[in-house]
């Protein structure tokens, strides 16, 4: 079977579940769980509002096609993009690396998150990258360098994050996390 396309993508039938396409493979992405759409809620309000307040470009959350390449469209969590990228949004998405990705980690796709995300948005060149761990209340910011990502920062539960690409931004992460909940 060929690798698929965006346009093969973009012709699937509404089934109710996200899918991602992945260097030409369609992969499904489970609905995210209580704590991942809470955590998500809040930063995206913080984030917001600093973005807006400050004009500093666009703020947008999943599900939004980021498409890399025709080959390759992913569905991060929180996307910002800069002024000076906001001429790659279209109709059906983002067309290109935007300024900053964002993924909650899900405790079921942990590879996919950690490990082919990672490397994806380090092929087509996404200047920053957070990983956010609802479950251990952990935010970690990566900087794009020419051989990878290289851990700018770690920030953990009741920490006061600042918040590179954003100027002026620390969040006092106890304000994201989600009460502990029973299994």
């Amino acid at each position: 079977m060929s690798p698929l396309t965006y346009a093969d993508y973009a012709a699937l039938p509404d089934d109710g579940h996200r899918y991602e396409l992945i260097d030409g493979e369609l992969v499904m992405t489970p609905a995210p769980g209580y704590a991942h759409q809470r955590v998500l809620a809040r930063l995206v309000s913080i984030l917001d509002s600093h973005v807006c307040a400050k004009n500093l470009g666009e703020l947008l959350f999943a599900p939004l096609d980021v498409i890399l390449s025709e080959s390759t469209t992913v569905q991060p969590d929180i996307v910002f993009l800069a002024h000076d990228r906001e001429r790659q949004v279209r109709k059906r998405g983002i067309e290109g690396p935007p300024s900053l990705v964002v993924e909650l980690l899900s405790p079921n796709r942990l590879e996919h998150d950690l490990e082919v995300k990672r490397e994806l948005y380090f092929r087509y060149g996404v200047p920053h990258y957070w990983i956010v761990d609802p479950e251990q209340r952990t935010l970690e910011r990566l900087v794009l360098e020419a051989d990878g990502y290289r851990r700018d920062a770690a920030f953990s539960r009741d920490d006061a994050a600042a918040l590179r690409p954003f100027p002026d931004l620390v969040i006092a992460l106890a304000k994201i996390w989600s009460p502990e909940l029973p299994d």
